[in-house]
């Protein structure tokens, strides 16, 4: 999405405004990006609860802002953005929205109409589906506009020896044989999620959200990263004493899995003046015993490192 964005309509010295609390998958593509074109990045900065500073968008959105890009869900912190009130700001404005839902399509209703957004990406693992595949949701109008990404099989029209013609969306993006198995388990993946129904899921997750909050924040030495109004079911922290990683393999003893490291988002950890984290993340099939037996371990691991 970001290649074929950039080589319709942006062009040297226009701008991307991005947030501080990015997955390098939202980051990086408009790296490469602005180096290809000489594009500028903005980002909007993160306040000291986690959450993006909206009084800072006039200053951020300018004549030359074409693209907004941020996450509906930081993977870190669990802060759930007020994606419809950006995408209004940005639009207002000539810019054109993306919205990274990889942390939210499993968890919540997600609505592109309300959201107001231009494009939606997510990926298929995030929602209990096979690894390597994806779904991109654009604005019809947008994406008949657009470049290819990749040529192949499948997104032509018609082929000359010197010239060829694009098939019709969503051909146009999907060179090549299709990754059919992993479609298949995507399909299986969110049946699962409609048949356990989303507003069900937020519920479960709203409830484990809060139990774990109010029991995490007594574990002696843990410094819980994100304090946002409205967050997602995913706790970053560091033990005092303790490296994330060495948490998280003792926690592994404990038969209780968490991931340890920058979690694909190194600005934000710089930015909160931590070089790693541990996180846990709830789903639907977690329980509040799960979140007790994660607490205990939490005090044991503070207590063996000390």
């Amino acid at each position: 999405l970001a290649f074929s964005l950039t080589e319709t309509f942006l062009r040297e010295g226009d701008e991307v405004l991005l947030t501080g609390m990015e997955h390098h998958a939202n980051l990086v593509p408009w790296q490469l990006a602005a180096e290809r074109r000489k594009l500028k990045l903005r980002f909007i900065p993160v306040t000291a609860a986690g959450e993006l500073d909206l009084d800072s968008l006039p200053a951020l959105v300018g004549p030359r802002t074409r693209i907004v890009s941020l996450p509906h869900t930081s993977n870190v912190l669990g802060t759930v953005n007020p994606v419809r009130e950006i995408a209004d700001f940005a639009r207002g404005r000539g810019a054109l929205v993306v919205v990274d839902a990889a942390q939210a399509v499993g968890h919540r209703t997600v609505d592109v109409g309300a959201l107001g957004c231009d494009f939606l990406v997510f990926s298929g693992h995030k929602m209990y589906g096979p690894l390597g595949i994806g779904v991109l949701w654009g604005r019809a109008e947008l994406l008949e506009k657009m470049a290819p990404y990749q040529a192949g099989g499948d997104m032509i029209s018609s082929v000359e020896p010197e010239k060829s013609t694009w098939n019709d969306i969503p051909w146009k993006f999907e060179a090549g044989t299709p990754n059919i198995e992993g479609a298949v388990g995507l399909a299986a993946a969110a049946g699962f999620i409609e048949n356990t129904g989303l507003s069900a899921i937020e519920r479960h997750e709203r409830d484990l959200t809060s139990y774990a909050l109010g029991l995490l924040d007594g574990v002696p030495g843990l410094k819980l990263f994100g304090r946002a109004a409205d967050r997602a079911a995913v706790f970053a922290f560091t033990l005092e004493g303790v490296h994330s990683h060495d948490a998280a393999q003792f926690l592994d003893r404990e038969n209780i899995a968490i991931r340890s490291g920058h979690h694909c988002a190194q600005p934000l950890h710089r930015s909160l003046g931590a070089g790693s984290t541990a996180r846990a993340s709830l789903a639907p099939y977690n329980t509040r015993e799960e979140i007790d037996r994660l607490v205990l371990a939490l005090g044991k691991a503070g207590r063996f490192f000390s």
